[in-house]
């Protein structure tokens, strides 16, 4: 077994206790650079689809299931980690990421700050913070007038979405690096008992498993996703009042249902609960509390349905000072070096893919699947847990690429020219063209059973 990407894989799985040689039971090809970073984006993309790969497989042998051969390469795995920039709707771009003064702006000390400012409620509290108008000069101007590290914590005293760029030797001297540098990169962590579940034999891995995916964003939604790609019912929960972007729902909404639930009202809770004694998994990514301050904590949920597999992803991981800290992707990005480093001396740019979300989202799944393998032969509750903060410390521990040319020069693949990794869809919004499901596996190929709907098309009740 050679190469980075098995490497990789086989560090992942060590992490939760799978053994490390059932890396060779997928096959895995190709080598960075695929985009135009030094960073190892198709050796971390294919390890984590991976590991769902092997999680997968496990599942169906534990059905009575055949041996089935997969594989994944390098390219296909650095397009997992931007699949959102391969969206078509009846032929045009799907949706506008980035909010109007979302982005890097320099500070009176010379430093660079990035405001993520893509909600309503996030843009109004940065321009309160900043005291300017929303239109991105005034930002401009408004952070010209800040030092840098001042500003970085103001916004996050006052729950806002911004974070300095730092370098590797600033990021490893601030606390939040030193909490999560002592943390695996994920965990499995067992959180009650109860009898064992053995899985019948179905068509797929995770056939009949039903799945309650309370996130927003990227990472938690992509986690969802993949459930659904192996054959969970999985059920998007969101609540009317809470803003989402389309493009991100249009890429991560594939094969799941599509819920409204209040939490902040009694009867909403009651619903929650009424599915959580029926479900399998309960994914959150709220900040570290959040949920369970509405009462649906990791313990309180495995008392409502013990057996449940509870996956929590945060932003800067649940120790250390940072822990509260709102962030995403691109910030944690700003925030741990990787900006800094792939930038160079150029202004600020991120990686060519949101990475720590995607992969964490890989993971996520891929931790679902592996404790739902240990509640079928040993029962019991488990929690999954990880950050991008701890995916962000893995991906720089995988190295860099080699050689004297920089991959940065490389050209930015455009949609004709991954063309043969994309599928058609029809939507309630028109005809998506987006990317298929990456891995292969010749007995339980991944596919979707449902398109991606608005959110709140359906009513809160598990299919029968």
């Amino acid at each position: 077994m050679t190469g980075k990407s098995h490497l990789a894989l086989s560090a992942i799985l060590r992490t939760v206790g799978i053994d490390s040689a059932k890396a060779g039971d997928i096959e895995m090809s190709g080598s960075d650079p695929v985009l135009p970073t030094s960073f190892l984006l198709g050796t971390a993309g294919a390890a984590a689809i991976g590991a769902v790969g092997i999680a997968a497989n496990e599942l169906w042998k534990l059905r009575g299931g055949q041996p089935q051969n997969m594989a994944i390469d390098s390219r296909k795995g650095a397009m997992a980690m931007r699949s959102n920039v391969y969206l078509k709707l009846d032929g045009e771009n799907a949706g506008r990421l980035w909010g109007d003064i979302s982005g890097f702006y320099e500070t009176a000390d010379n430093r660079w700050v990035q405001l993520h400012c893509n909600y309503p409620h996030h843009r109004d509290g940065v321009l309160r913070v900043l005291k300017c108008e929303n239109d991105k000069d005034h930002v401009k101007a408004a952070v010209a007038k800040w030092q840098g590290l001042e500003l970085d914590q103001h916004l996050a005293d006052e729950g806002l979405c911004g974070a300095l760029v730092r370098n590797t030797e600033e990021w490893q001297g601030v606390a939040q690096s030193s909490a999560v540098a002592k943390l695996p990169l994920m965990e499995i962590i067992k959180i009650g008992d109860s009898p064992a579940e053995p899985l019948p034999e179905a068509p797929q891995p995770l056939s009949g498993i039903r799945a309650l995916d309370l996130t927003r964003v990227l990472a938690g939604p992509v986690a969802g996703r993949t459930l659904a790609e192996h054959g969970a019912d999985v059920m998007r929960v969101s609540s009317r009042h809470l803003p989402f972007i389309e493009s991100l729902l249009l890429d991560t909404g594939h094969g799941k249902l599509a819920s409204h639930i209040d939490l902040t009202k009694d009867s909403g809770k009651a619903t929650l609960t009424h599915l959580i004694r029926d479900a399998d998994v309960f994914s959150q990514a709220y900040r570290p509390g959040s949920i369970a301050g509405r009462g649906f904590g990791p313990e309180d949920v495995a008392r409502l349905r013990p057996g449940i597999i509870y996956l929590t992803l945060s932003a800067y991981g649940h120790e250390g000072p940072w822990a509260m800290r709102r962030g995403y992707d691109s910030l944690v990005q700003s925030a741990s070096g990787i900006v800094d480093e792939h930038s160079g001396a150029g202004s600020p740019s991120h990686l060519p893919g949101q990475v720590l979300d995607y992969a964490s989202g890989y993971l996520g799944a891929f931790g679902v699947m592996a404790a739902l393998a240990r509640r079928a032969r040993d029962g019991g509750s488990y929690m999954v847990r990880l950050s991008l903060a701890q995916t962000a410390h893995w991906l720089r521990s995988l190295g860099r690429v080699e050689g004297d040319d920089d991959p940065r020069q490389l050209p930015d693949p455009d949609m004709a020219s991954i063309s043969d990794l994309t599928i058609e869809t029809d939507t309630p919004w028109g005809k998506l063209t987006h990317l298929a499901p990456h891995l292969e596996m010749s007995e339980t190929p991944p596919h979707w059973r449902r398109p991606t709907v608005p959110l709140g098309t359906h009513d809160p009740v598990w299919p029968t």
